[in-house]
């Protein structure tokens, strides 16, 4: 933590002491740790009247957690949760869209926030600034690459196919996308020299991605052939990792850095299911066009559509109802909860007001 970030509060720590009396048990949690409170469930305790309840449960909430362990994001299992002295969570997911459809939370949370697309904003700003050392990695890139541009076009390839790349579908893809719907000049392949205007625009386009070669291509069109309009272009990546080292504390400081940096961008390009992606476009205030996830290594067709709030996905919510227990499309409960444009069974905030 220290490594990536600062204290969000004056004279205070969001780190817990060290002699608190719990830190032990942390590299114990798992799913099946006795006090979680989806074991509690399964075995059937739950007239909790006459059950002491403990001084701390655990709250399994990441990808893998099954059926009782999304009792959490049950309206009914509130109140039993609320008179429990200390709650210990762990999840890899943007569950705050299943918490906008929780009665007992309503009206809180719209007290807080008032436009439903702005969570992740607002708590991101609020809490996660970088460290020192973060962000002089953040700041000297940018006055260095891009603070003289016109226009800050952000890239960030993710992919989920086995092996590192570059593959040419995604690179089509990327183009395809980019070009249709003008986020990046077209380029005039047949003549060598457009007359530059003087007020000719610069376009700075930041690239991030674990390989180099996509940076490569893009730079290499730019710099091949110029652009119909005039446009300057200058290409940039700052850091080709070929891998991800997870744990690996300058890696992850680089990735923190670069996903700031494609915050501060005025266009973004974003892949599907990522959440590098999600957290740049939450920082950044942005509405990302979305890469679609490809299937079978081949270019999807429309190659990506604009995302309809700057919010991120939640990939895994409950897909039942807790009072009956029967399934339900909770992306059609209210309309400020809708499914996400990257993954249809996925769950994301829009505004009030957003219509399709």
């Amino acid at each position: 933590m220290t490594d990536l970030f600062c204290e969000p509060f004056p004279e205070k720590s969001w780190v817990l002491p060290v002699d608190f009396p719990l830190k032990e048990t942390f590299k114990i949690l798992s799913q099946y740790f006795p006090h979680s409170y989806g074991n509690m469930l399964k075995k059937n305790i739950s007239n909790t009247s006459t059950v002491s309840l403990p001084s701390y449960l655990y709250l399994h909430l990441a990808h893998d957690y099954d059926d009782q362990d999304k009792h959490f994001l049950c309206d009914q299992d509130q109140t039993l949760l609320s008179r429990v002295p200390w709650l210990i969570m762990k999840s890899d997911l943007y569950f705050v869209p299943s918490l906008f459809l929780m009665p007992s939370f309503e009206q809180e949370l719209s007290k807080l926030f008032p436009h439903k697309d702005i969570v992740f904003h607002h708590l991101g700003r609020y809490l996660f600034h970088p460290s020192n050392h973060v962000w002089g990695l953040i700041t000297r890139y940018y006055q260095a690459y891009l603070a003289k541009a016109d226009e800050r076009i952000g890239i960030q390839i993710r992919n989920f196919d086995t092996g590192p790349g570059p593959f040419q579908y995604v690179m089509d893809q990327v183009l395809a996308c980019t070009l249709k719907y003008k986020v990046l000049p077209q380029v005039d392949w047949k003549r060598t020299i457009v007359t530059q205007s003087e007020k000719a625009n610069l376009k700075a386009i930041l690239i991030t991605s674990l390989s180099s070669r996509y940076f490569e291509n893009v730079r290499n069109m730019y710099w091949e052939h110029p652009t119909v309009n005039g446009d300057v272009v200058e290409v940039f990546q700052p850091s080709q990792e070929q891998f991800q080292h997870t744990e690996n504390r300058l890696h992850n400081s680089k990735a923190w850095a670069e996903m700031y940096l494609l915050s501060l961008t005025d266009v973004s390009v974003t892949s599907a299911w990522s959440t590098f992606g999600y957290v740049a476009q939450g920082l950044g205030g942005l509405k990302p066009w979305i890469l679609y996830k490809s299937d079978n290594q081949t270019t999807p067709n429309p190659p990506c559509r604009q995302a309809m709030s700057m919010e991120p996905c939640f990939h895994a919510p409950p897909l039942y109802d807790c009072k009956t227990k029967k399934g339900i499309d909770n992306g059609a409960l209210v309309p400020h909860v809708r499914h996400c444009e990257d993954m249809s069974w996925g769950l994301k905030l829009v505004d009030n007001h957003d219509e399709l």
